[in-house]
């Protein structure tokens, strides 16, 4: 399945569970909070210099992680989501796997740091690069702020830097160090309160 209509199809799947319509559940039908969170939503990420890859993301944590300050997450940025929509641009997809740590959790905007690894791929579309490098492995931190209202919309806006980078030849020539991005999530455990 291509990733576009994969993106699609999650998008339209959350907009119709309850969570974003706001339905009010009476209070004795309320289900217990864990206080448990599951941000589900959109990474748009443009490396500078470079091409835009957006995609989805996912972070989740719960009480006894840091007191709900550390967030374990999954993403999957792609340039055919991006740059390379429509375009000749060179195809590329990120697989991350993060750990977040938010400071400040009272304040309306919290500090983050966030730690990536992952898998690079890119698909070059033509045999006469098959020698080029097309993988590697990958290694990010992140420095950003997040809006985290009071109700389950987050916004998370950061830059970050590839540790592992390459130059055509010892490393795929388009996986640049410079990148920034901006997440947009909502809390699909989170219910709406009368």
């Amino acid at each position: 399945m291509k990733p576009i209509y994969l993106l699609i199809l999650l998008l339209a799947g959350q907009l119709c569970s309850p969570t974003f319509g706001q339905q009010r559940l009476s209070q004795a039908n309320q289900p217990k909070s864990t206080g448990a969170v599951l941000d589900i939503g959109v990474r748009l990420q443009k490396s500078i210099n470079l091409y835009a890859e957006n995609g989805i993301t996912a972070q989740y944590t719960h009480p006894k992680l840091a007191s709900s300050r550390l967030y374990i997450g999954l993403s999957y940025v792609s340039s055919p989501l991006g740059s390379a929509l429509h375009s000749n641009a060179i195809k590329q997809n990120n697989y991350l796997v993060s750990a977040s740590y938010y400071f400040r959790p009272k304040w309306l905007i919290q500090p983050v740091v966030k730690a990536n690894v992952g898998y690079f791929a890119a698909h070059y579309g033509s045999p006469i690069f098959d020698a080029l490098p097309r993988t590697s492995l990958l290694a990010s931190p992140e420095f950003g702020l997040c809006y985290c209202p009071n109700f389950p919309l987050k916004i998370n806006a950061s830059i970050g830097y590839n540790l592992i980078t390459g130059n055509g030849l010892s490393g795929p020539g388009t996986l640049y160090p410079v990148f920034v991005q901006t997440s947009i999530t909502w809390n699909i455990l989170k219910h709406a309160k009368n």
